[in-house]
């Protein structure tokens, strides 16, 4: 079975995700602006805050890529 992967978002289709995320996990999603959201889905998921932080990154598949800024690499 092929695994389901999720598209890549900018602007408000980010927002609305790492608030639908945020709230999945517990997170008060009105208390924070996107990058610290972004930030606490990312550490509750078990992941490196890393989003908007680092140059480089070799995570293709995070759903944060498109907005994030970071260089991709293998």
């Amino acid at each position: 079975m092929k695994k389901k992967t999720q598209p890549f978002l900018k602007g408000p289709a980010l927002l609305a995700l790492a608030r639908r995320k945020a709230g999945s996990l517990g997170i008060d999603p009105s208390k924070h602006k996107l990058v610290e959201l972004v930030h606490l889905v990312q550490q509750r998921e078990g992941h490196c805050a890393c989003f908007r932080r680092q140059r480089e990154c070799q995570q293709r598949a995070c759903c944060w890529q498109a907005s994030c800024g970071a260089t991709m690499r293998d």
